[in-house]
């Protein structure tokens, strides 16, 4: 289970001259089944209470940024799928907006309408499997994680469909997606929208005011909102604190300024609330489902006016210049910085991703908890290792 233990000793001060007590160094990882990844913990421990954690990360460094520097814009596209590998549709979403700012192109409503559709399933696919996931670090085995893959299993479905892909999707693309929705995946779409509320309250039914879910995650791995905020904390997590911050509402980017939703809000900032929280926001995203099959209409699903730099898209060329393209991924604001030279491979490609910017208060959140909610509280950060370490 353990890579390997070191105990070291200390002197600590309790009021009693000469007491000596140990504390316990413990590497949890980074072959292991709670650290959701290749990804490792080095945790001090006094007794089963944590007094220090350092994370360790680069395990799955994949050179993600410096690949995409010397390959064509278009070609980054299926790179993008395999940072956060749960939410690729989401990922294509950022970097597309991203380069379009670059090359000032206008997308079809169509199109912006097909891009949220894809987004908010992802959101519903990204939170529902947290939850199961969160579930199973609590040790309620692979159960509630099955019955929520089974509501996944639908929206794969329908991504499979649409891109050919059930994760690495690739649907994207510069100007638009690569191919329109039928009626018969509108028809998909709108009966898991339909199913899905009886879904949601059933497993709210279940872990909502479950004993041991309240038992071991109220009042614990708590983050103050000001520890959030100046840790450029986003997402799930920052709202889970209380924080009124969605980007969706605040840059109202794609169509999303055309759908009443509200923005999910916990009060203490601990792992209940990260977990409510999602369990509202997938509430929400049904929402902005059903205002999205209703508003769309037909049309063009690529831009009919492609700038030149566009019609060969391995030999884009966009101008001179810099954009940062970000939306309201799954897991908190996933942006992406490209500065152009005006050549095929864009000069400088930084990659802002949640994952890696909300693992940072790890620490901060499990010091003076046990081991066993430290697990706890990193399955309430829901982080993929792919995002992580690009």
């Amino acid at each position: 289970m353990f890579e390997k233990m070191r105990v070291k000793t200390k002197v600590i001060d309790s009021g009693k001259s000469g007491l000596d007590t140990q504390t316990l160094e413990v590497n949890v990882g980074p072959q292991h089944p709670s650290t959701h990844g290749v990804f490792r913990m080095t945790i001090v421990l006094d007794g089963e209470v944590v007094k220090s954690l350092r994370p360790v990360m680069g395990y799955l460094h994949r050179n993600h940024e410096q690949i995409a520097e010397n390959i064509t814009y278009s070609a980054s596209m299926p790179y993008t799928d395999r940072l956060d590998y749960f939410n690729s549709m989401s990922n294509n979403q950022a970097w597309a907006m991203t380069v379009e700012q670059l090359a000032e192109v206008e997308i079809p409503d169509r199109a912006e309408y097909i891009r949220v559709i894809m987004s908010e399933l992802t959101r519903l696919v990204n939170h529902v499997s947290v939850i199961g996931f969160l579930l199973n670090d609590m040790g309620a085995f692979f159960t509630p994680t099955l019955f929520a893959f089974r509501e996944r299993e639908k929206v794969l479905d329908v991504f499979e469909a649409v891109s050919g892909s059930r994760m690495m999707c690739n649907y994207l693309r510069f100007g638009g997606v690569n191919r329109d929705l039928t009626d018969d995946q509108l028809g998909q779409i709108k009966k898991i929208v339909a199913d899905f509320p009886a879904f949601l309250d059933e497993f709210e039914t279940l872990l909502a005011q479950n004993e041991i879910v309240c038992m071991r995650c109220q009042n614990v791995g708590v983050l103050p909102a000001e520890l959030a905020i100046n840790a450029s904390i986003t997402g799930p997590m920052l709202r889970a604190s209380g924080v009124n911050y969605d980007i969706r509402k605040v840059d109202q980017y794609s169509v999303y300024d055309r759908f009443e939703f509200k923005i999910p809000l916990g009060e203490k900032g601990d792992v209940y609330d990260r977990y409510y929280v999602r369990m509202l926001e997938m509430r929400e995203s049904l929402k902005i489902l059903n205002q999205a099959l209703e508003q769309i209409e037909p049309g063009p699903f690529m831009a009919p006016k492609v700038p030149a730099c566009l019609k060969n898209p391995r030999n884009f060329k966009p101008p001179v210049g810099e954009a940062y393209g970000r939306v309201e991924a799954p897991k908190g604001e996933l942006g992406f910085y490209v500065v152009s030279d005006g050549s095929k491979e864009p000069w400088r490609y930084h990659v802002r991703a949640p994952s890696f910017i909300n693992l940072t208060v790890l620490e901060a959140m499990c010091i003076g908890y046990k081991l066993a909610d430290a697990i706890v509280i990193l399955g309430s950060i829901d982080i993929v290792l792919g995002e992580v370490d690009r």
